[in-house]
């Protein structure tokens, strides 16, 4: 099936819209996790970027 094209001004009304519920989401999960939830997401994102900044050297 073909994808349509919006008109330029709906569609920059669902990228604000989408953003704004990027932002709203991120906050509430924050708040609903633990510190030491927090602290291992925090490691884990860190161990990502540290393998791939490896791979990236090569």
């Amino acid at each position: 099936m073909a994808k349509k094209k919006l008109p330029p001004e709906i569609a920059e009304f669902f990228r604000k819209e989408g953003s704004k519920g990027g932002k709203i989401g991120t906050k509430r999960r924050l708040e609903k996790l633990t510190p030491e939830q927090r602290s291992d997401i925090a490691k884990h994102a860190a161990a990502a970027r540290w393998s791939k900044a490896g791979r990236a050297s090569k």
